[in-house]
């Protein structure tokens, strides 16, 4: 358990950074499908020279398992990506960040309905403070007036990522997870080549440059691959629960990098949430993740 939560800590702490850099990339006057094609290019290609020093084996892959990748990074991945970036065009990135936060809730439930997962007092205790947590973290989002459409993309966000995370646990159960995170992101990087603008290489400056550098590294490459093998080491429920310090990176970063005031109330929901993330590793019994 504790080794499954360090991983789904990292992955969310570099998730966390997303929202930040995305704020960056639209004011260096970047659009969000070439931000996400830079992300996924980038961390592939990162990923591919790693794999091949390393370990050529691990980019071996049956044509089964490809299909699987392909269908989670050219649908799923691309789908819920979008949603969450067009959501930062016209809501701030603390009301985004609410709503799709309302995912550890979506997929446990999901967890118990289709991956036969128990839950017990031990998960409830740590959602509910997880949730109020979030809410106190974000809670000028509830202040303020909230445009249609950047909701509608927020919910969609979402909704797809809670199926995405269940779909990691079912599709790609017995791939390793260097080998799945790869496949994933090549093909989320094609997807968002085919959406955003091919030629947007050759015309980006050094800041830009640097804005894409550092999102296919953190929410790209390291997210990626240490929220996969999170899922494989304590299910896709846990992973999300523990992951849920997310918002409490944003906070910080954003206090830090963009000058956002942080209020006691903020506060008090970040100890929630760290408290939510503890009551599991609290239990007794290691719980087993579903198959």
């Amino acid at each position: 358990m504790l080794q499954g939560l360090i991983y789904a800590v990292i992955s969310a702490a570099c998730f966390g950074s997303m929202a930040i850099l995305i704020k960056f990339g639209y004011a260096a006057g970047m659009d969000g499908a070439v931000m996400m094609q830079t992300r996924f290019t980038l961390a592939t290609v990162m990923l591919f020279f790693y794999l091949l020093v390393k370990s050529p084996r691990m980019l071996r892959i049956s044509l089964r398992d490809l299909g699987k990748c392909a269908f989670l990074g050219l649908v799923v991945c691309w789908m819920q990506t979008s949603c969450f970036v067009y959501s930062l065009e016209t809501i701030p990135a603390s009301t985004a960040a609410l709503v799709l936060y309302g995912h550890p809730m979506a997929v446990t439930l999901l967890s118990s309905r289709f991956l036969h997962m128990r839950i017990n007092r031990v998960v409830i205790l740590s959602l509910g403070l997880v949730m109020i947590g979030c809410c106190l973290v974000f809670y000028d989002a509830f202040l303020r007036e909230v445009n249609g459409t950047g909701l509608a993309y927020a919910l969609g966000a979402m909704a797809t990522f809670s199926v995405y995370v269940i779909l990691i646990q079912v599709l790609l159960k017995g791939i390793k997870p260097l080998t799945a995170t790869f496949y994933v992101i090549g093909f989320a990087a094609v997807s968002f080549t085919l959406s955003g603008d091919i030629y947007a290489w050759g015309s980006m400056n050094m800041e830009q440059a640097g804005i894409s550098l550092a999102l296919g590294l953190f929410p790209g490459l390291l997210a990626a691959t240490l929220q996969y093998t999170a899922i494989e080491r304590i299910g896709s429920a846990y992973a999300c629960i523990f992951s849920s310090v997310e918002p409490v990176i944003t906070l910080a970063a954003a206090a830090i990098f963009l000058g956002e005031p942080v209020v006691q109330l903020q506060i008090w929901g970040a100890v929630l949430i760290i408290l939510g993330i503890v009551v599991p590793n609290l239990h007794q019994r290691e719980p087993v993740p579903a198959n």
